[in-house]
This record gives C-alpha cells, sequence and structure tokens, in this order.
C-alpha cells in the first residue's frame, strides 16, 4: 500500500474537484456534439441493466400486489355496495350499446364502409423509471431485436401513455405524455375543435391553442388527432379538468403512477421522427 505525505493527500484533494468539473464539461460537450453516439451508449447501458431490472421488479410487483389485496380487505363491504351500483348502472348501458351497435353495424353496412386496419401490437413489461434525458419516460424490456420502431404508440388498459423514442437491442424507452417534451395533436370531443397536449412534468398535461370559439369544455373528453402523422385519430387521452389557476389541462384517462405493463401499437406512422429513422422503419417493413 503506498502512503502518500500529508502534503500530496491535500494536493490531491484540491485537484479532486477541477478534476470531476473538468471531466463534467468534457461528458456534457460529448453529448452535445455526438447526440446519436450519447444515445447509443445510453441504449447499450440500458440493454445492459434490462435483466437487472426484469429481475427485481416481478418480486417488487408481487409485494405491491400483496399490499393492495390486504388494503382491499379493509374496505370490503364498502366496495361490494358501489360494485353492486356500479353492475345494475352498467346492465342499463348495456342495452344502450346493444341498440346503437346494432344501428351502427346497418348504417355502416348501407353505406359500405371500409373500416382501419387492426394494427398489430406486441405487450411489455416496465422494468424501471427510465428517467435520463426525460423527466416522465420508462423503460421496456422488449427492443430492436423484437422487431420494435420508434415512433410506435403505447397505451395501457385504459388510454394513451406516451411514445417510443429510443430503441436498444433488448430496450426500449418510451416518452410519457406527461413529460415536459411531450407535444401531442388532439381533438376536443364536443366541438371537434383541435389543440396541443403539452407535457408539464406534473400529473396532469396542458392543453394549448385550440381554435378561437371552440374553448375546452370541464368533463370534455380528449382524443388523439391525426394531424401531422405522429398518433391515429380516436385515441382515448382524458378529459378536460380546469386547475386553480383555470387552465385547462387533462385529467389522463392512463394511470401513468401505475403502470406495469404497456401495449405497443404498430399504425405504420412515422410523423415527427428523424428521417434516418423513419427510413429505418420503412425499410424493416419492406422486408
Amino acid at each position: 500500500m503506498i502512503r502518500l505525505s500529508i502534503s500530496k493527500r491535500q494536493s490531491l484533494a484540491r485537484l479532486t474537484l477541477p478534476l470531476l468539473v473538468t471531466a463534467a464539461f468534457g461528458v456534457l460537450l460529448l453529448g452535445r456534439a455526438d447526440a446519436p453516439l450519447v444515445e447509443r451508449a445510453r441504449m447499450a447501458l440500458s440493454d445492459a441493466l434490462v435483466p437487472m431490472f426484469a429481475a427485481v421488479a416481478a418480486p417488487l410487483s408481487a409485494v405491491q400486489v400483496g399490499m393492495a389485496d390486504a388494503k382491499g380487505l379493509l374496505f370490503l363491504q364498502s366496495d361490494n355496495a358501489r360494485l353492486r351500483a356500479e353492475n345494475e348502472q352498467l346492465r342499463r348501458w348495456q342495452a344502450v350499446a346493444v341498440a346503437l351497435d346494432a344501428e351502427n353495424a346497418t348504417l355502416k353496412a348501407n353505406l359500405h364502409w371500409i373500416p382501419d386496419p387492426a394494427p398489430s401490437f406486441v405487450t411489455a413489461r416496465v422494468v424501471a423509471d427510465a428517467g435520463g434525458v426525460y423527466a416522465r419516460a420508462v423503460l421496456l424490456s422488449v427492443g430492436r431485436s423484437n422487431g420494435m420502431t420508434k415512433g410506435q404508440i403505447a397505451l395501457d388498459e385504459r388510454g394513451l401513455a406516451g411514445r417510443v423514442t429510443e430503441l436498444g437491442l433488448r430496450s426500449a424507452r418510451v416518452l410519457l405524455v406527461t413529460d415536459m417534451n411531450s407535444r401531442i395533436p388532439v381533438t376536443l370531443e364536443g366541438s371537434r375543435g383541435r389543440a396541443i397536449l403539452v407535457g408539464t412534468n406534473g400529473p396532469r398535461p396542458r392543453l394549448m391553442h385550440w381554435p378561437e370559439g371552440a374553448m375546452p369544455v370541464e368533463g370534455e373528453r380528449v382524443l388523439t388527432s391525426a394531424e401531422a402523422n405522429a398518433f391515429p385519430a380516436g385515441l382515448p387521452v382524458g378529459v378536460v379538468h380546469y386547475n386553480a389557476s383555470n387552465a385547462p389541462e387533462v385529467e389522463l384517462a392512463a394511470r401513468l403512477d401505475r403502470l406495469d405493463v404497456i401495449r405497443l401499437f404498430d399504425y405504420g406512422l412515422h410523423g415527427v421522427l428523424p428521417p434516418e429513422t423513419a427510413a429505418r422503419s420503412l425499410e424493416r417493413r419492406g422486408k
């Protein structure tokens, strides 16, 4: 073991902070100079860490489910009463839905309606909150080896969650709709007005740039729009809610705080993607 004199140890201690600052600036400049290189390095690290995250996620998920079950036992009686009331309401709505479905089928037959092709999809487990470049993103245990491409749409069982923005060989990063870098074209269901859904890094993204005379209405449903060829039309996003500052936000349908499993849909859309990414995606589809 090498022993250093007190003066040498003090000199090394004084050099530590400048060296760390210099290294930080070097990494920052490298990221600015060659963003694709940094992205590849980040996704290579994600590929290496995904098996570890997946191994840890399974027992944690089991513990969370067990705690939720134990908590549910405490409110069993009130939950049963609520469920009976909801079941009765669903029966009434079922009769309405059956009648509307029959009417809809008749109208489509008369109009010779051609339905949109059903998109292909895969289901993936969320293994980590990715962080990194984005404040609101998650890491999935699928990647290019599973046929994934950038731009695929991520949904949970309730609604829109986000979009694939980065890909590794065995991992994918999904930018959530709440991230401040997220911009999604949407349609207000009541007025059919178009707007932009902007992430705020908070639980509710904000509505902006709606047309004059089509002010969002409290409780109005918000759906995706096909503008810019980035999202298909009609995916459920959430409902309008005005905050304390009287600004229209969207109470999301997707439960982003409890994302365990996500479905990734391939609608064949390549809007708002780097040209080289879109070209690779189209080439892969041709094969």
